[in-house]
């Protein structure tokens, strides 16, 4: 039998509409409206733009029921850590920060005040980053909090926008550094620390529950009469890591875009001080299995200098900045990526220099060079994180699962399986999206499990595997650790 789902995937850079057809063991999929989602700068706020993302959410559905297919499930995806506020009558209380805004370093040293980290790790499996929404949060106004009826995610935030139904998916909950991987709750002990209204957290909800249909309003504008609102995944690594063509469990996966998240799947949260030293984090994926990850700095690098050279009157594509790169000297320059200055907006090209004048490298004088030493970065870094995932599990990953935005970047794919010295796996291109349908699909009784899923995804794509070449990479990663 063949159905049609919507998925709404939302991106810190842009979203889009898909319309997936499930239809005699395939999937396919279509792109019915892509928008830009352009954070909003007042004075030193940052800040989303929910009621235009919203709009352009109603567009792209309007667009779906224009298509004339029965579509049977609508969901929203979404990044996480980022949550929208609401009065009692459903009202969005503004504004809806970005992770980027920088009062999460404030709500961290408030919180770390009170509680221990070693506690928050204990309660949470997740590592510690500033624009945690635990921080966030810590950082809120009182006032705002006590007028607030419910706290959502970005993702669960629009679910609710869609169908007047009020829960947070696990997926997204493990994001927020308040939920008990364990205990498979809210934890209590952090949200006393954090003196939250308990009325502000919502009910918890599988991934894959049906909310209910669409409001009656939002049906009729959009001729979607008969579509069923899913908490699919809604966050967006979570969806994509249920679309991975994977078998066994020999292989990590990495979603390389704005950020990098690279890891492994497991059946349990893996909690302990080595883990929490190495600062990894245990999020949760469909059908309660756990995401062991790293969250790594990834392309945001390259989307600054890019803009910076833009403003300046360089306005270079990803494409020719690739190929400048491609062109540049090896291995000439390399960043630490976890030094704190990478993570905030401005003058990254400045940045990485100053990095590398004061580790007595090579300045980075001409953008390919600059890309270069970016992308040459990054794949010493998910060097050091897949060793540091085989020492911490035992486990030895012959295949790394690579999608999201950032593998339609060759000489990145290039670099990271020689860097790794494993054979890399690209795509499905649209895994975020392949996820959020095939769940839809597990909630409503079309597929039975996510292993018949995956199936389907190995049925419907074509996956280009690139091999690593005989290049050293030795001599660069001892240089990365040493500035480490």
């Amino acid at each position: 039998m063949t159905k049609y789902y919507a998925a709404c995937d939302l991106g810190a850079e842009s979203g889009r509409v898909m319309v997936g057809e499930l239809s005699k063991g395939k999937l396919s999929l279509m792109e019915v409206h892509r928008f830009p989602n352009v954070p909003v700068k007042e004075k030193t706020s940052l800040y989303w733009d929910i009621p235009q993302l919203y709009q352009e959410l109603l567009v792209g559905l309007r667009k779906a029921g224009e298509r004339g297919d029965d579509i049977a499930g609508v969901s929203c995806d979404s990044w996480g850590v980022d949550y929208m506020l609401f009065e009692k009558d459903g009202t969005l209380i503004p504004p809806t920060y970005h992770y980027r805004d920088p009062r999460g370093e404030a709500g961290l040293k408030q919180l770390l005040k009170h509680v221990p980290w070693e506690t928050i790790y204990a309660e949470t499996g997740i590592q510690q980053m500033p624009l945690n929404t635990i921080f966030q949060l810590a950082a809120e106004d009182p006032k705002r909090l006590r007028s607030a009826q419910q706290l959502l995610s970005i993702g669960d935030g629009f679910n609710f926008l869609l169908s007047g139904v009020a829960k947070m998916e696990v997926s997204m909950a493990s994001t927020t550094q308040l939920y008990n991987p364990v205990e498979k709750d809210w934890s209590s002990r952090l949200t006393h620390a954090l003196k939250l209204p308990s009325k502000l957290l919502p009910p918890l909800a599988p991934s894959g529950t049906v909310l209910g249909p669409l409001l009656p309003q939002i049906a009729k504008e959009t001729g979607l009469e008969e579509t069923q609102v899913v908490a699919s995944c809604t966050h967006d690594t979570a969806a994509a890591v249920a679309a991975l063509p994977a078998t066994g469990e020999h292989w990590a996966f990495l979603s390389s875009g704005t950020w990098s998240l690279m890891g492994i799947e497991l059946k349990e949260p893996l909690i302990n001080d080595r883990a929490r030293e190495l600062n990894f984090t245990n999020e949760i994926g469909y059908g309660h299995s756990v995401r062991l990850l790293k969250n790594i700095v990834g392309l945001w690098l390259v989307q600054e200098c890019k803009r910076y050279w833009a403003e300046r009157e360089q306005d270079l594509d990803y494409g020719v900045l690739t190929h400048l790169a491609a062109s540049s000297p090896p291995f000439e320059s390399i960043i630490n990526l976890a030094d704190p200055r990478f993570v905030t907006p401005g003058d990254m090209p400045e940045k990485i220099a100053a990095f590398c004048k004061e580790t007595r490298q090579p300045v980075p004088r001409k953008p390919g060079q600059f890309v270069r030493c970016v992308l040459e970065s990054l794949a010493l870094f998910y060097r050091r994180t897949l060793k540091e995932i085989e020492g911490l599990t035992g486990r030895k990953i012959l295949r790394l699962h690579l999608v999201g935005g950032g593998a339609k970047n060759t000489l990145l794919n290039h670099f990271t399986a020689n860097a790794l010295q494993i054979p890399v796996t690209i795509g499905p291109s649209e895994a975020t999206s392949a996820g959020n349908v095939l769940v839809q699909a597990l909630a409503l009784g079309q597929l039975k499990s996510l292993e018949e899923a995956r199936q389907i995804v190995r049925h419907s794509t074509v996956c280009e595997t690139v091999h690593p070449h005989a290049v050293s990479w030795e001599a660069a990663y001892e240089r990365l650790e040493k500035l480490i």
